[in-house]
């Protein structure tokens, strides 16, 4: 299954450099690659008979959450037909996409490999994103200017979507530091690996990227407090905070806090958040069963605009209220379902695994899962193609259960090494 392994990460790598996935060609691009991984899959598994496809529990809500949107466009319950056709097919990428990692990332292993890619990828663009923080000149990429405005940070467009990333990623180094399942001669590369992406994610002084960390800081927290005796393995933990903290410092605290009180003029103010979610939740109510259709948020809002502001509102920055009012009810039981199992069964693989690396990649997916769920009260990141797919894929690391080696010429010793640190 390497070459499912290297294509889905190839993908997370494009959808990033590509501004998040949110453009057509892009999108195009992303959804093509799907398609084309799951017939390279297919090929393989009709020459290889004896393999068969493992299921994971998040499937079936993705799948009936797919099966309503159709449902939208067969019945005609949708302001757009186009929009809710195009979100559609980004729906079943993501769903073709978690179904071929489960077929691919089975063992502790394959896991340990997409580790270590995340925390590489993570710590490449947060230095290229800091890079172009000292240097920027306001476009992307210092050449491609943007025309429909926006804060640029790193590869992302809005520097809000760029600590969307930056939250899925860091917990896959902090987690295991803060855990001690790091091997002592790893803990500087790895701390490296997890300061640069604090540091810049610090740097975007982005408020929900910023209480989405606490958030997840704050997991981690209960965690160590509730298992006893781990006191003498923060020592890593504490250190690379330190040190993020001392780089945003050298690279200046006056700008971090300027920043955050200036974007306020250049971002959508607290008033006009609150109306549009006012705004979103009378939409709901007005088509509580089904919604208006997947995707047309922007097409159905300006009726129910209650503080116009001659802008247009594309997204109304609350997932879940964007959500309900797009699918109605039967949209929101799916997505209360997925979100369902996603706490269920990573509980149940952090009782089981409870001293294990296993146990602890598990709670990296869980802690970067819930991070991101709470800058989903305030932003529209799971709208972004390349958050939206490392979500899944960290939800799916939160939940999988985690394959052994099972080698007979495992020594006992070698073998226990290998099931603890990385």
């Amino acid at each position: 299954m390497r070459f499912l392994r290297f294509g889905i990460c190839a993908l997370v790598v494009f959808a990033v450099a590509a501004h998040g996935g949110v453009e057509d060609w892009a999108r195009a691009v992303f959804e093509s690659g799907a398609g084309l991984l799951f017939l390279a899959w297919s090929l393989w598994l009709y020459f290889n008979r004896g393999e068969q496809p493992v299921y994971s529990p998040l499937l079936p809500p993705l799948a009936a959450l797919a099966l309503i949107i159709l449902g939208q466009l067969f019945f005609r319950w949708t302001a757009s037909p186009y929009n809710t056709r195009m979100e559609l097919l980004l729906l079943l990428a993501y769903l073709i996409i978690l179904f071929l990692a489960v077929q691919a990332f089975r063992t502790l292993e394959d896991w340990r490999g997409f580790v270590w890619f995340g925390m590489s990828f993570g710590f490449s663009v947060s230095l290229f994103t800091i890079l172009q923080h000292l240097t920027s000149n306001g476009k992307l990429y210092w050449f491609r200017q943007i025309r429909s405005g926006g804060m640029p940070f790193g590869p992302y467009v809005n520097r809000n979507h760029f600590a969307g990333f930056a939250e899925l990623v860091l917990p896959l180094a902090l987690v295991p530091l803060v855990l001690g399942r790091v091997r002592r001669e790893r803990w500087p590369v790895v701390g490296l690996f997890a300061v640069l992406p604090i540091g810049a994610l610090l740097l975007s002084a982005s408020r929900g990227g910023l209480v989405s960390f606490g958030a997840e800081l704050g997991m981690l927290a209960l965690v160590v407090i509730l298992r006893r005796g781990m006191s003498k393995q923060l020592l890593p933990g504490v250190t690379v905070l330190l040190v993020a903290l001392l780089l945003v410092s050298w690279l200046g605290v006056g700008q971090i806090l300027e920043r955050l009180s200036s974007v306020q003029l250049l971002e959508v103010s607290a008033g006009k958040r609150a109306s549009m979610r006012g705004d979103t939740w009378r939409i709901f109510l007005d088509h509580s069963f089904v919604g208006t259709g997947l995707g047309t948020l922007q097409l159905v809002y300006p009726p129910y605009e209650s503080l116009y502001d001659g802008k247009i509102v594309n997204h109304t920055h609350n997932d879940y209220l964007e959500a309900l009012a797009e699918t109605g009810l039967l949209g929101a039981i799916c997505c209360a379902w997925f979100l369902g199992v996603l706490l269920v069964q990573s509980l149940e693989r952090l009782r089981q695994l409870n001293h294990s690396l296993s146990g602890a990649l598990s709670l990296s997916g869980l802690a970067a899962c819930s991070g991101f769920l709470v800058h989903s009260l305030v932003d529209f990141n799971l709208h972004i193609p390349s958050n939206a797919l490392l979500f899944f894929l960290m939800a799916h690391l939160a939940t999988a259960e985690v394959q052994q080696p099972n080698s007979p010429a495992s020594s006992p010793k070698s073998s226990y090494r290998s099931s603890r640190n990385p």
